[in-house]
């Protein structure tokens, strides 16, 4: 190997993209908005819950009569 080609880097040799690729967003799975309406459900089923309990006095499985 000689000295010149032992100083060369690679981070030099690959040239960089000049265009972005346009991804589409899924319409299944873990994306962004998925993400979002699962989190403000889980808030209000959260929120629910305790509304239940403070209404009725009992816990929720009480309420349903699992317990």
């Amino acid at each position: 190997m000689t000295t010149s080609e032992a100083t060369k880097t690679p981070a030099t040799e690959v040239p960089e993209p000049t265009v972005t690729p346009d991804l589409i967003e899924p319409k299944f799975g873990f994306n962004d908005y998925a993400e979002r309406l699962n989190g403000r459900a889980a808030m209000i089923g959260f929120f629910l819950t305790v509304l239940i309990e403070v209404l009725t006095g009992q816990g929720v499985l009480a309420w349903l009569g699992l317990q």
